[in-house]
């Protein structure tokens, strides 16, 4: 199976239909350390995405490149730069290509991560959502190309990766002034991530 712009647009319809929900969430968890709005910056994000998603060219670099520009369109938080950042970058890898083996999904997110690292200045063991995809990544390596053990892949990586960092300390972010009370709290990237490759489950 080979990733076009047709799957980024089921992608964008599944997550938007979900995204409600998760927004009152991620509001939640990030008002615990954070400004809480990761759930406003989700949601308008993804309503914008939806709103664009059939325009977008068969090119998959550009299809990529305008869902980085609804997203900035909409938000200005740091999560939404990130996102934005992360599409970019993946639209970059693929510029000129109508259609992307699902193989070369692992070294898209590779290269988004990379760019967020650049963009936003935290580090992997920082606990952000650069560890989940850390994770998920290795995980889609070893998943073959079939989309539904490569969903369930990156959902048990983006699982054991949550509980691996849930009792340590953020290091970045506004998350950071409160540190020791982070212990023992999701972090709200982290949690987003997760939450994002649920609606993609076929």
């Amino acid at each position: 199976m080979n990733i076009t712009t047709e799957n980024l647009q089921t992608a964008i319809d599944r997550i938007q239909n979900r995204i409600g929900p998760i927004g009152d969430e991620m509001n939640m968890l990030d008002g615990q350390l954070g400004d809480g709005d990761l759930g406003v910056t989700l949601v308008n994000g993804f309503n914008n995405l939806a709103e664009t998603s059939a325009d977008l060219p068969e090119d998959l670099g550009k299809a990529l490149f305008n869902a980085a520009k609804a997203i900035t369109a909409v938000s200005g938080s740091s999560f939404g730069t990130l996102m934005a950042t992360a599409l970019m970058a993946a639209g970059k890898s693929v510029k000129g290509e109508t259609s992307v083996a699902m193989t070369r999904l692992p070294d898209l997110l590779a290269s988004a991560q990379e760019a967020m690292i650049a963009r936003g200045g935290a580090s992997l063991g920082d606990k952000t959502m650069l560890d989940v995809l850390e994770a998920v990544i290795a995980a889609l390596r070893e998943a073959g190309d079939d989309p539904r053990n490569m969903q369930q892949a990156a959902l048990s990586a983006a699982n054991k990766t949550l509980d691996e960092y849930r009792d340590k300390p953020n290091k970045v972010g506004r998350a950071r002034v409160y540190s020791e009370k982070s212990v023992g709290l999701d972090d709200p990237g982290m949690m987003a991530v997760k939450r994002l490759i649920e609606c993609l489950a076929a």
